[in-house]
């Protein structure tokens, strides 16, 4: 999961970051069946690098690193990076993008081999090695590049009224993404071949092509539904935004949202901005994967605000109109988010201190034989991508914002550290928190550079950007070790698809949001939340009305508590432990968006419990198919408005 900034687990099949496994079986490829070990020793650290080459290993046998893998991977990646975008303006979710891709991947080439096959063409299946190679593309293009594009970016753009100059964005967005697949070099071999760190994604997907590869029925099902979901997801989605004439005469458009018509003291709450419900399946599906608690959670808060707090700062003049509820409220729920969120990493101090005495073991390990040093990235690779992409770094911050090439500096050597702790915590937990990992550096630079809001912004932009590459990086690599593949080649891969993201996300970005006005109309909730931040530490606590600051130290130290309590609570009652992120985001978000997300979630739940098996087996790749289906459609309608309105 990428904590941008929610709690929650999202797979199209078994369990994937928005972020586990099953059994091993018998994996059919073109070159004949692949027999795993005991999935007991691979899965759970009980195997050496000489019993993993030798058992497990299986990049020299089969069909890998391939240009249709690659091409695969770069165009799916591509359009998934333009869906995650989107959610991540709308909502402040990016959800992982590898299952879905395996998944896709699977049934479009295997539909495209039956079509070529009737008119006497043959086309060999993709190998299972090739699939996992097009995962590390389509992740490290869909997700990985976009970690803070519609984040710290729409920030600056919310702040600054302009947009900074497509270049400079292209380079930063390249150059951090690349970054951060180089610095995870280092870490591959002690987390996931010596200490074979859990990283719950990388094995479902490695389990999921196994499932596939193996035409389990139940699995074929389950792509066969996520590829329905998704179809009805753009459905949805082109007739709520579409804004064609005949969408219009035919009576088919879905309103972007039904107001709920309710008068509380005095004040008439369809008047509050987005008090209603709003008919999107990518926020029920989002709802279905995030479950109860994160949902009830955002319910209750959006519940709290709109009934009680704000009919109060409306009756004292503390919010001098309705509409203008949500600006108000940012500053509470910015505060619970990121005091919850600072507070948990501080709570994995084992994690912490692990991760950098772990660095310290690799050197300590004797070298490892000849053939596995063959296949490994080479550590030259680090220090070859490592020099210049460093320097680059440095002086794109002087050039686009001024920053001094000591600080600058300064934010890649952090990155480094940072980027090791959000690692291991991805590899134990599952969850990279990359806005920990932000608003650390951003608390770094408000004392080394106070006053400064670009450089404090942009700082913890590079942050998180390279701690979000390097743990998609080894969350790939996880799925790799477990099938067989070569790191080598997964790295390549991965490489690439930095390329494929960062030529998709980058004039996307510009399409959909082409000003300022309209960054202002999806009241982005994360991207409001880096802007919080970022003036609150700059322009110091007087920029804050005088009622949200009440409300900002009650957020806070809400934050530091629950979290405290989340931590400390039996485990048997963490599940109905409220979620901090989750009250957090209803203080930022809206209610219609807190109302649709309930929706899902008790769909979810009720389906649990009128079918279990059959919840269990297609909630998440119907929900995943929806986001990605109505995101990806919404998306590109906005840029396909946005140059109407243009040429107009």
């Amino acid at each position: 999961m990428k904590e941008n900034e929610p709690e929650s687990y999202a797979t199209p099949l078994d369990a994937e970051r928005m972020t586990v496994a099953g059994e091993g079986v018998g994996v059919c490829t073109a070159a004949g069946v692949i027999e795993p070990p005991d999935p007991n020793a691979v899965l759970h650290g009980h195997m050496t690098d000489e019993e993993w080459f030798r058992t497990v290993y299986q990049g020299d046998k089969v069909p890998q690193l391939t240009l249709r893998a690659v091409l695969m991977g770069g165009i799916l990646g591509s359009l998934m990076s333009i869906s995650n975008l989107y959610t991540s303006i709308k909502v402040g979710w990016a959800f992982g993008v590898a299952i879905t891709a395996c998944v896709l991947s699977f049934v479009i080439w295997n539909s495209f081999r039956v079509l070529l096959g009737r008119v006497g063409v043959k086309v060999t299946p993709m190998s299972i090695l090739e699939n996992n190679c097009m995962q590390s593309t389509a992740s490290a293009a869909g997700y990985s590049t976009g970690a803070t594009v519609g984040t710290a970016f729409g920030a600056l753009l919310l702040i600054t009224g302009v947009h900074m100059d497509w270049k400079i964005l292209l380079a930063w967005t390249l150059i951090t993404a690349a970054l951060g697949v180089f610095l995870a070099v280092p870490m591959k071999r002690q987390m996931i071949n010596h200490e074979q760190l859990a990283f719950p994604s990388g094995i479902a997907a490695a389990e999921t092509l196994k499932s596939l590869y193996s035409e389990a029925k139940e699995s074929i099902q389950q792509a066969h539904s996520l590829v329905a979901a998704l179809a009805v997801g753009l459905v949805v989605g082109f007739l709520g935004k579409a804004e064609f004439g005949w969408v219009e005469k035919l009576h088919i458009k879905i309103p972007e949202l039904l107001p709920f018509k309710i008068m509380n003291r005095g004040i008439d709450m369809s008047k509050m901005p987005l008090f209603g419900f709003e008919p999107s399946v990518l926020l029920i599906g989002a709802g279905m994967i995030v479950g109860l608690r994160v949902s009830i959670s955002m319910l209750v808060g959006s519940c709290i605000l709109y009934f009680f707090v704000a009919p109060e700062m409306i009756s004292i003049n503390e919010i001098l109109a309705p509409e203008k509820l949500l600006r108000w409220s940012l500053w509470s729920g910015t505060a619970l988010m990121v005091t919850s969120g600072l507070t948990s990493f501080a709570l994995q101090w084992k994690t912490i201190v692990k991760a950098f005495t772990s660095v310290k073991k690799v050197g300590e390990k004797e070298t490892i034989d000849q053939k596995l040093a063959d296949i490994e990235v080479p550590m030259k690779w680090l220090v070859i991508g490592l020099v210049p992409l460093a320097l680059a770094m440095v002086a794109l911050q002087y050039v686009a914002f001024s920053i001094a090439p000591p600080l600058g500096l300064l934010a890649v050597v952090m990155s480094f550290f940072l980027a090791l702790v959000a690692c291991r915590a991805t590899g134990e937990t599952d969850v990279t928190p990359i806005g920990a990992m932000g608003k650390l550096t951003q608390l770094t630079y408000a004392v080394l550079a106070p006053s400064n809001i670009t450089t404090n912004l942009m700082a913890g932009s590079v942050t998180a950007n390279i701690a979000s590459s390097s743990a998609d990086l080894l969350t790939d690599l996880k799925s790799g070790y477990l099938l067989g593949a070569n790191p080598r080649k997964q790295f390549i891969a991965q490489f690439v698809g930095l390329f494929f993201g960062t030529a998709a996300i980058v004039p996307a970005w510009y399409l959909m949001i082409p000003n300022v006005q309209a960054m202002e109309h999806y009241n982005a909730p994360s991207a409001n939340m880096w802007k919080a931040v970022a003036e609150a530490l700059s322009k110091g606590i007087e920029y804050v009305p005088i009622h949200a600051r009440e409300g900002l130290l009650i957020g806070g130290v809400l934050g530091i508590l629950l979290s405290v309590a989340d931590a400390y609570a039996p485990k048997k009652l963490k599940p109905y432990m409220p979620s901090a992120m989750g009250l957090g985001l209803s203080w930022v978000m809206g209610f219609a968006n807190s109302f649709s997300f309930f929706v899902g979630a008790l769909i979810a739940f009720i389906w649990s419990k009128i079918n279990k098996r059959t919840a269990d087996l297609f909630v998440i790749p119907v929900a995943s198919g929806a986001v990605a289906g109505e995101s990806l459609i919404c998306a590109l309608l906005a840029m396909y408005n946005a140059a109407m309105a243009v040429k107009h």
